[in-house]
């Protein structure tokens, strides 16, 4: 396009949660450390948008550093606090009694929000946020979303978003329990979890 002199007319949009300061904006503790010594020591979370012929679902998953395990995630045809809740909700089921994880997120709306930062303190989780606009600071998550797009959104044309829904799933489940990591010394995170155990 840059040789024939074309410019597109339409830009993509790409999902943005930061809507100004909503609440209270958590100090950086993660600090691009992505390296955890052990399970639930260090945790990322994000959401992701797809669109499927005008139609959008929002993926917003939890991920271990230790092993970049999806701990937890939620699918939502719209962007809601209900579905970061839940999200959340199900990431503190699994998490044991004495564990005390930073939580880092960017500073979109639903990390800001005083119910979510409550449920965290009440669990006596650590919240860390990136730098605003700066999305080097969870680069760990939005690598985990690149992977999921090329591995699986971008190789098919899909029709609607309930087929988007269940390759999400599908792939989530492969990516935890079948995918090789070589940092991982050539298991999947599922595999390099319970082998420290």
């Amino acid at each position: 396009m840059k040789e024939c002199g074309l410019k597109s007319l339409v830009r993509r949009k790409k999902y943005k949660s930061y809507k100004g300061q909503q609440g209270k904006i958590a100090r950086n503790l993660l600090n691009r450390d992505f390296n955890a010594r052990k399970p639930n020591q260090k945790w990322v979370t994000d959401v992701t948008e797809f669109n499927v012929s005008g139609k959008k679902l929002y993926l917003s998953p939890i991920m271990d550093l230790y092993n970049g395990e999806i701990i937890s995630y939620t699918l939502s045809k719209r962007a809601t606090f209900h579905q970061t809740m839940d999200m959340l909700e199900m990431a503190l089921k699994k998490l044991p009694e004495k564990s005390r994880p930073i939580l880092h997120s960017d500073q979109g709306w639903q990390y800001q929000m005083k119910g979510y930062q409550q449920r965290l303190r009440k669990r006596r989780i650590r919240q860390s946020m990136s730098r605003r606009g700066n999305c080097l600071d969870n680069a760990a998550m939005e690598s985990f979303f690149a992977i999921l797009k090329s591995e699986m959104f971008h190789l098919k044309k899909f029709t609607s978003i309930e087929t988007l829904k269940k390759n999400i799933v599908n792939y989530i489940h492969y990516y935890n329990n079948d995918r090789i990591k070589q940092k991982l010394n050539g298991l999947s995170p599922v595999q390099y979890r319970t082998q420290a155990a």
